[in-house]
């Protein structure tokens, strides 16, 4: 289906599912992080761009304090009341949309007086491919709910709010990257996001000018960031920092890593040596995009990927295997995109080459006797938006 069938299939299901007319149906994207890998909570920079993949949310309120939450991945109808919403008592997929309600209160929503909602959720953002299906409900459902209960907050905001929900509500310590993409994408360009101040900027990507696009190798060995891995290197993160005296690893620069290797153990050592590093390939990304274009940022991918195979140990067989057969078969530049263990890899690919790298990578999985991965195109997009 196109996004207007989607729009207007959400829309039927939600007059299905609760028997009236939504007030609207709002979307949000998923996104790609084309480089700046673990870099967000430590307050280090990012460079990532949403997706023509979205998530639709058909929303309307209700005239008591009630939410219920209903998919198009699950027949189940969660209900609760708003003012009594709190982490402890979300499970499951309805914890994304009703984390969302909850840190609207913790941001000083009184939910106590809001009107409660219906809300029904599909999306075509594949789930578990590192390609924040997570971060594109939660930025439907806020900016529904912004709009429904006129918060007017602006985008920065509602971005912290999906942070939070994702943190506490979910229980994944994730940074800010993924609902600042969600929120903030234009068309054909990424989101530099400086994740300490949390300052943006529009980075022209140039791909379609250029000839390029973006192929992604969905592995299907799925990840789930609530568990130890990710949480670990977070720990591994906050620990080198202590061990310097800093108060996050965006203080430490390339210079400063004689001294770190001093200072930990080996293992810590390399996790700080592939934040330093990956937050000066982020930087250099951006510079190689303004002054040379998108043909010049194929080393730099290529390098991210080494960083977060060996340093960050976060990449799997089949990640690296995608990288290494899209770059044999013509990729500029290829690597693992997301939180790792498992998910999807990117290769910036010539379009006359899409379906070389896409015939070549299949046949190296299947060689090697790996589960058949998904493999498709992502055009950088707008952001989270009304479409009904």
């Amino acid at each position: 289906m196109n996004h207007d069938d989607f729009t207007s299939q959400a829309a039927a299901d939600f007059l299905d599912r609760f028997g009236r007319a939504a007030d609207g149906v709002w979307s949000a994207p998923g996104r790609v992080n084309l480089i700046g890998e673990h870099t967000d909570y430590n307050e280090g920079f990012v460079l990532p761009f949403a997706i023509d993949r979205r998530t639709w949310a058909a929303v309307g309120l209700r005239d008591d304090n009630t939410a219920r939450v209903t998919s198009t991945f699950s027949e189940d109808e969660v209900e609760v009341e708003l003012a009594q919403v709190s982490p402890e008592i979300l499970d499951g997929w309805s914890a994304y949309p009703l984390g969302i309600a909850w840190a609207l209160g913790e941001n000083g929503i009184d939910l106590a007086g809001q009107a409660g909602f219906d809300v029904h959720i599909s999306s075509d953002v594949p789930v578990g491919a590192g390609l924040s299906s997570s971060a594109a409900i939660e930025c439907a459902v806020a900016i529904a709910l912004d709009e429904r209960w006129q918060l007017e907050l602006d985008r920065p905001t509602l971005a912290r709010v999906g942070q939070l929900a994702e943190n506490k509500a979910v229980g994944a310590p994730t940074g800010i990257m993924d609902q600042s993409a969600s929120l903030l994408g234009r068309r054909d360009s990424a989101v530099f996001l400086d994740c300490r101040s949390l300052r943006s900027e529009i980075v022209d990507l140039g791909f379609q000018a250029a000839g390029l696009e973006i192929v992604i190798i969905d592995t299907k060995v799925s990840h789930a960031h609530a568990t130890g891995g990710y949480a670990a290197r977070r720990a591994s993160c906050e620990a080198g920092a202590a061990a310097l005296g800093v108060e996050s690893l965006r203080d430490v620069g390339v210079a400063d890593l004689d001294r770190a290797r001093e200072v930990m153990d080996d293992e810590t050592f390399r996790r700080v040596r592939h934040i330093v590093t990956e937050n000066a390939r982020v930087l250099a990304t951006v510079r190689a995009l303004r002054e040379s274009g998108p043909l010049a940022i194929g080393e730099i991918l290529d390098a991210s990927h080494v960083s977060m195979r060996d340093d960050f140990e976060i990449s799997v067989p089949e990640l690296d295997l995608a990288v290494v057969a899209a770059r044999a078969a013509g990729a500029i530049g290829a690597r693992m995109t997301g939180g790792g263990f498992g998910g999807a890899a990117i290769a910036l690919t010539p379009s006359h080459l899409v379906a070389e790298v896409t015939s070549q990578v299949a046949a190296a999985f299947a060689e090697a006797g790996y589960r058949a991965p998904e493999i498709f195109t992502v055009t950088p997009s707008d952001g989270a938006k009304r479409e009904l």
